[in-house]
């Protein structure tokens, strides 16, 4: 009966295991939350992991939110300690489908895909649709891809003496770059 149950499940795991996925650990994810007139509020991640799955189209991606450094250091310390609050939430995970994905189609030139998921950000979770530019040269896949997320919506707090230099409104930006084999 062991013997029986166990062919199952091995050749379930050898589809799991045999899907080919790439990873990269140098991905880089910048925001942007300045208001004209003010202070440049901008953050750049170049540690992000991201995991593509070409066969089907998923894409994950995981940053640690100390990981985000800024012009200034007070700035930095500001994010981590007041808005962020990195030590209670120390990680942005998103995870998605990028519609209509063909790795086979890919080329040199950038073709335009939308990817929808779910980023998990300070304790609350929230659809997104992103516009992504994907192309394809040698064993090189890349992704670039902008959206707009509201800081209002992930429950960041602003306080109110500085909510005119903060725009709600953060431009998110990534880019990722996967080496096949």
């Amino acid at each position: 009966m062991k013997k029986i149950a166990l062919i199952p499940m091995l050749l379930a795991s050898l589809i799991v295991f045999s899907q080919e996925k790439t990873l990269t650990k140098s991905g880089t994810i910048t925001f942007e939350a300045s208001v004209p007139s003010f202070q440049p509020v901008l953050g750049t991640n170049s540690n992000v992991t991201f995991v593509l799955n070409p066969v089907t189209g998923e894409i994950a991606s995981l940053a640690l939110m100390k990981g985000f450094q800024f012009e200034m250091a007070l700035m930095e310390e500001h994010f981590n300690e007041n808005y962020m609050e990195t030590d209670k939430y120390p990680k942005a995970i998103f995870r998605g489908q990028i519609q209509g994905f063909d790795a086979n189609k890919l080329t040199e030139d950038y073709k335009d895909y939308i990817i929808k998921g779910k980023l998990e950000l300070h304790g609350k979770s929230k659809d997104i649709n992103a516009d992504a530019k994907i192309t394809k040269s040698g064993a090189r896949i890349t992704i670039i891809s902008d959206f707009a997320v509201n800081a209002s919506d992930f429950s960041i707090p602003i306080p109110s003496l500085i909510k005119y230099k903060l725009d709600d409104k953060v431009k998110v930006q990534i880019i990722a770059i996967f080496k096949q084999s």
